[in-house]
């Protein structure tokens, strides 16, 4: 059987690619698993300092969840489908949004439903001129259920966010970006050249700090501003004692490049 996710590590950047292109990499239950055990694989990995995820094939990066595997779920009842499908589901875009390495979407075609809620929740996003968005799971009489009815109308704001989640209609890439769901488009066979780039934007910085940011800014959304302040003091009293600290003013003083170790 095919693998439906599949690993590839070059350069510190983890290529994670969901592997079901005969399916428009739908989220059945064995590819988010494995997504997850991938993820665990890398997040201790020191030789991994940034993720790409993307797709399969050229039609879709996902087009979300695997209908007829949880159709069978709601058959059984509400105790088994929330328990293997939501959850699953929900896990599996929480931990994607809380990774401490930054995980880029790299959006390759169709991302509807779940594939449009990895999007949500990834760090950032660089989608291809040839990506179409859409929240249809109003069509199957449900609500999102991978954390759409609460991050994209934080991404996008309120209004905006209930008319994609109420309608369920298709939108363009530029209105993705519009809304804040992607942070650039560009051609369609320039695009992982577009996302290593951005990863390598990233992983010239200090890798403490770059978890900081990630984890300060993951968590203070969601918090009061006095808390979200908390949040952030205590990220950086964390790196106080840190190499990567005492290298990044010291070359700063020095007006030379910096060169971080991790620790």
């Amino acid at each position: 059987m095919t693998n439906p996710i599949l690993l590839e590590i070059d350069d510190e950047i983890a290529l994670i690619t969901l592997n079901r292109p005969e399916r428009l990499n739908a989220l059945n239950y064995e590819l988010i698993d494995q997504l997850m055990a991938a993820l665990d694989r890398i997040e201790g990995d020191a030789a991994v300092r940034a993720v790409i995820l993307t797709g399969a094939g050229e039609r879709a990066f996902s087009a979300g969840a695997d209908i007829n595997e949880f159709s069978e779920s709601v058959r059984q009842g509400t105790a088994i489908a929330v328990r293997d499908f939501v959850r699953r589901g929900q896990a599996m875009t929480a931990r994607l949004e809380a990774f401490r390495k930054p995980v880029i979407a790299a959006v390759n075609g169709l991302a509807f439903g779940g594939g449009c809620e990895i999007t949500e929740a990834v760090h950032l996003a660089v989608a291809s001129d040839k990506a179409l968005f859409a929240k249809p799971e109003i069509k199957l009489g449900m609500p999102p259920t991978f954390g759409g009815t609460q991050r994209l109308p934080r991404l996008a704001g309120r209004k905006r966010g209930l008319e994609l989640l109420l309608a369920g209609d298709p939108f363009s890439p530029e209105h993705a970006r519009e809304i804040g769901l992607v942070n650039s488009i560009v051609p369609h066979d320039q695009l992982l050249k577009a996302a290593r780039e951005l990863a390598g934007r990233i992983i010239r910085h200090s890798p403490g700090a770059v978890s900081s940011v990630i984890t300060a800014v993951t968590r203070g959304l969601n918090m009061a501003i006095a808390e979200g302040l908390l949040v952030e003091s205590e990220q950086f009293a964390a790196l106080v004692p840190s190499r990567d600290l005492e290298e990044g003013l010291a070359a700063w003083k020095a007006r030379r490049p910096a060169k971080y170790v991790g620790a």
